[in-house]
């Protein structure tokens, strides 16, 4: 380990050295371009000696120096390639530079109208945001860039995956109505697929738990309209399960509604994320019975 730090830093000294020597009177007369090909050939060497001795801020700050060469040399693919790479060393300790990094690749990707790629890191982006630095807003948002970029490009599978994150986010933060129009957004483009169909009974079944927290009325009118639209939702379990849940609250019933979860959880557990909100739904019937 030690062996390939002290390498890395021998080839950055490399690197450094034949840049000087390209900035002189004479280095610029006579091969200054290719001396800087040279020193960006050596901070990528280094980069990778560095990431062999599991030293990664420094193989990120490699990396980028690498970019800047390679832009200056007019390569802008080769730059936002080396910026990647930065970000994926910064990412193992330094999320934020991670982040900072990766937005100068999405910057020159957009700019030279690669906007698939560009959505990939935008997810890389929230991935970051979402996971290591807790910052739900965020993430949403380079979500939802990452969802926008994917449409203009007709990649609407990879938007609705997009969305569909954006949409669990909306309804943690209790932005429910969000969450219920994306839901409704993602099953309706299901139902048009014939391969994606029978995953639009999912989608129907979030945004009704989605209106359950809202209030049952609205609840009660959703699920109905979600029948006729895609009555294969009729006959699920999903849809039977929110009936259920629909009429223990309307009978006040916390030993009914805890009884149907056990149930259901009984055959197939439901996700975390959907119990927490018909746990909601729970609380809220113990706070205010009066309203349901």
């Amino acid at each position: 380990m030690a062996d390939q730090e002290q390498r890395a830093l021998e080839l950055i000294a490399e690197a450094e050295k034949k840049l000087k020597s390209a900035k002189g009177f004479f280095g610029s007369l006579f091969g200054g371009g290719s001396k800087q090909e040279e020193a960006c050939e050596l901070y990528i060497r280094a980069a990778n000696a560095f990431k062999m001795a599991k030293k990664w801020a420094q193989a990120g700050q490699a990396f980028e120096e690498a970019s800047k060469l390679s832009l200056q040399m007019g390569s802008k693919h080769e730059g936002a390639t080396h910026y990647v790479e930065s970000a994926n060393c910064y990412r193992k300790g330094d999320p934020n530079a991670a982040v900072t990094t990766f937005l100068k690749a999405i910057e020159i990707y957009t700019d030279m109208g690669r906007f698939t790629i560009a959505a990939k890191h935008h997810i890389s982006v929230a991935e970051i945001y979402e996971t290591e630095i807790a910052d739900i807003e965020k993430a949403v948002q380079h979500y939802e860039q990452a969802a926008d970029y994917y449409k203009g490009e007709e990649s609407n599978s990879s938007a609705n995956k997009c969305l569909l994150k954006v949409a669990q986010f909306s309804a943690t933060l209790e932005n429910y109505e969000k969450a219920v129009e994306i839901y409704e957004q993602v099953a309706t483009s299901c139902m048009d697929n014939s391969l994606l169909k029978y995953s639009a009974k999912d989608h129907f079944f979030r945004a009704s738990i989605c209106h359950l927290c809202m209030d049952t009325v609205n609840a009660q009118v959703a699920v109905d309209k979600y029948e006729k639209m895609f009555p294969a939702f009729s006959d699920s379990r999903e849809c039977k399960l929110i009936k259920n849940v629909l009429k223990a609250v309307e009978e006040e019933s916390v030993d009914q509604f805890t009884e149907v979860l056990k149930e259901y959880d009984s055959i197939s557990r439901l996700e975390p994320f959907l119990t927490t909100l018909l746990l909601r739904v729970k609380k809220k019937m113990n706070e205010e019975p009066e309203l349901c």
